[in-house]
Parts: structure tokens; sequence; C-alpha cells
């Protein structure tokens, strides 16, 4: 385990390694600050990511250089419609002495990018609750603990819906943000087209150890929080639940349920690591803001007035705040 003198050292240290994550993660991907922050947010606080964008908007080259920049192990999965659950844990065979043993499937890493997992039947997407939540698969009736860290990044296409199972709400919750990737600007688009068409190559290089990132897990933790901003936290997730004590009016005529308690706990998680990220010591009713469109967006249903009406989980996440 990473060891700093003090927990203002390391705080200092992570917004160093935040930045130069950064600065690598921005050789290759432009204009997707934003998310990298997002992401790299739930990687420090221990929590999993879903990218949902359409196609071209550099998803998995994204994961693929945040795990390139970080000293970790990392396994890509394509999610197919034929896909087993046996393919994602690891299955039992037996070995030329005629004896059972358990060959591990992809999961086993640190990183996992799990791609387009919406294409996949949902037998084989809860194949990876297990190992989301308890860090472990089991296979015949054994357990097989998963190396720390261990993070899923999974992306989603949103605009083909035929052929695909969209995930189930609980395995929505289990994911501490939803990400959604838009366009690029025209400037960044312009930097994209040159950096691609070139023979340009940038080569990533690792800043940050599997060490490091338990460390900061454990820090961001330990960060203190004043009772304002939880109780804040916690009321703006009450404020989602219609026809209960707290609910706002808006949830009241939009949404048919509201977040459930590990949206609380991940507001207060995520902005404890935002407010670290900025070289705050304790964070703010401001921090709580930054990251509830991420935290909420896939935790709240809308109703069919919502629908027919064209409001949207973001319109109505903005009013709540």
């Amino acid at each position: 385990m990473a060891q700093f003198k003090s927990d203002v050292e390391a705080v200092d240290a992570l917004k160093e390694s935040y930045q130069k994550l950064s600065t690598e993660i921005g050789k290759v991907v432009i204009g997707q600050e934003e998310t990298v922050r997002m992401l790299l947010t739930a990687i420090f606080c221990q929590g999993h990511c879903l990218l949902v964008g359409v196609p071209g908007l550099a998803k998995t080259l994204l994961i693929q250089t945040i795990a390139n920049a970080l000293d970790l192990d990392f396994n890509r999965i394509q999610f197919t419609p034929d896909l087993m659950p046996s393919d994602i844990v690891g299955s039992e065979t037996l070995d030329n002495e005629r004896n059972f043993r358990f060959v591990k499937g992809p999961i086993f890493a640190n990183i996992v990018l799990a791609d387009e997992i919406n294409r996949t039947p949902p037998k084989t997407q809860s194949a990876l609750l297990e190992s989301m939540q308890e860090y472990a698969v089991t296979v015949a009736g054994k357990k097989y603990p998963l190396e720390k860290p261990f993070f899923v990044l999974a992306t989603q296409n949103p605009i083909e819906q035929e052929g695909t199972y969209p995930l189930p709400e609980a395995q929505l919750d289990r994911f501490m943000f939803m990400v959604t990737l838009d366009y690029p600007s025209y400037q960044a688009e312009l930097a994209i087209v040159k950096n691609t068409t070139s023979d340009k190559k940038y080569k990533i290089t690792q800043q940050v150890t599997g060490e490091e990132i338990l460390a900061y897990q454990e820090l961001v933790r330990r960060v203190p929080i004043a009772d304002n901003v939880v109780e804040y936290a916690v009321k703006l997730v009450h404020k989602t639940r219609p026809n209960t004590e707290l609910a706002d009016a808006m949830s009241n005529k939009y949404l048919e349920w509201g977040a459930g308690p590990r949206a609380s706990q991940n507001l207060v998680l995520a902005a404890k690591c935002n407010a670290l990220l900025n070289g705050k010591y304790s964070p703010d009713i401001e921090d709580v803001k930054a990251v509830a469109m991420a935290v909420l967006r896939h935790r709240i249903v809308r109703n069919f007035k919502a629908e027919a009406e064209g409001i949207s989980v973001e319109n109505i996440i903005s009013k709540l705040l």
C-alpha cells in the first residue's frame, strides 16, 4: 500500500496524479475532459461506470487509454447475443489427469471493459452482478475473489434498440455513474481529425499504480464532510421519490420511481472525491451538484406524462438541484 506522511500529503498527491492522468489521456482523447474526470472519479471512489454515446465518439478508445495510463491489468469483453456467463467468469475444465481445474475468464482483471453491454441477454448480463458488488465470482459452488482494485467500465449505444437487452434497474444501480458522451465541438473535431489522419503516434506512459489507487480510495472515505452537505445530498435523493414526504412537485408529476439509498451514498463519496480533485480538503454543496447528474441519471424512471411532454431525466434533475 502506498504510504503518505499525512492525509494532507495524500490529497496533494491525488490531485497531482489526477492532473498527470488527464494530461496523458488528453494526448489521445481530445475534447472529453469532463468525461475523463467522471471516469477517474469513479475509479478513485471504487465505483463502476456506464458510458452511453452514439458510435464513433471514442468510448472504447477512452477506456483503453485510461487503462494504459494506469499500472493495472486490462481485459475487454465484447458483448454479443451468443455470449454465455462462462465466457465472462470462466469455467471448470478437465486437465490431462482428469481433474477439474478452474480456467479464469476475462473478468479476472483490474479494469474490465464491458463493450456494448446491452447487446447480450440478461442471463449473461447478470454474470457481472456478483463481481461488481462482491468483488468475487462463484463457479460450481466455489468462490473466487477478484484482485483489487477492480472496475467495470461498460459502454452502451443509445440509438440502436433492435436486438438489444436494456439493463435491469438492479444492475443499473450498481453503476456509480452513468456518463453520456456528446458530439465533440468544431475545434475539438478539427484536432481529432488532424491527429488521427496523420502518422503521429502517441505513447501513453503509466502514471499511477494499483497500490496508489487503493490508497486514494481509502483517503476518499476518510475525507471529513459537514452535516449540512450530507443532508443536502440525502434530501436531493428524497426529492426524486414521488408521493413521499420530501418529494418535489416535479417528481410527483413526472417520475414513476425515484433513486434508492445507494444514490445518497454515491453522491457523498463522489462529492468527497470531486473536492479532492479541486484541491479542497472537504466537500461543499457545489461538489454534490457537480456529480449529481451522473449519479442520478440512471436511477430515476420517468412516467408516461414526462415522455409524452418530452421532459428528459436531465431536465428533471436540473430542476431538483
